[in-house]
């Protein structure tokens, strides 16, 4: 299942990215692949010695694309309101046969359009009234057993729909004895969502209950 990271201009997103690659070397796998190109884009630059598993991973993307692109550059920002946009690469001469190497963003996925209509939602919602605190959080959510599947598990979770709610990014953690458990950040509206009611309410009782065991806040910051 492809994973989502969204607006990792702000301090928010950088947390999600963080944490993500904790104990991760990349964003797929142990190698350099599209997926840490189509991330590497969209932070606009080396994240602070505060998010140190994505300023790693930055650094280590950053060396990996020097040697493919060997001219000095002068450096750029974007500027402008809302959101901003990843800069364009500039077209280099490749040796041939690297044409996939250049598809640095890939398609759009379904995960990405919803994201995005989150986000517009968001906005609309916060012209009418002025929007509440926010919080991130870092939820783990545990099986029943190793024969539990854990893609309907992910599944279960992120069926859970709030206003308020933004499911975010997730990944599999060994736990011993063939056991997995889910990690996954989630960004809530403080005055719509209760995470205490999340757990006890929707993530513990039927249906979900068929693949969760329970469920544990791993980390809770105001944003």
């Amino acid at each position: 299942m492809a994973v989502t990271f969204s607006d990792l201009h702000t301090e928010a997103g950088l947390k999600a990215l963080d944490a993500f690659l904790s104990g991760k070397t990349y964003i797929t796998g142990d190698v350099l692949t599209k997926d840490d190109i189509k991330v590497y884009a969209a932070v606009l630059e080396k994240p602070s010695d505060a998010f140190s598993h994505a300023c790693k991973w930055y650094e280590r993307v950053s060396s990996s694309l020097a040697s493919s692109f060997p001219g000095k550059a002068a450096g750029v920002r974007i500027a402008g309101k809302g959101a901003a946009a990843p800069a364009e690469e500039p077209k280099k001469e490749v040796p041939a046969g690297d044409d996939d190497d250049l598809d640095l963003f890939g398609d759009e996925t379904e995960e990405d359009k919803k994201a995005a209509e989150e986000r517009e939602a968001a906005k609309k919602s916060s012209a009418k009234k002025k929007e509440s605190g926010k919080s991130s959080v870092l939820l783990d959510v545990k099986p029943w057993d190793d024969e539990t599947d854990m893609k309907k598990l992910e599944e279960a979770v992120r069926s859970v729909e709030l206003p308020g709610l933004f499911w975010g990014a997730s990944k599999f953690v060994a736990v011993g004895y063939g056991i997995k458990k889910l990690q996954i950040m989630l960004t809530i509206v403080d005055d719509l969502v209760s995470v205490d009611d999340l757990i006890e309410e929707r993530l513990t009782v039927e249906p979900c209950n068929e693949w969760i065991q329970s469920c544990d806040i791993v980390a809770f910051n105001k944003i």
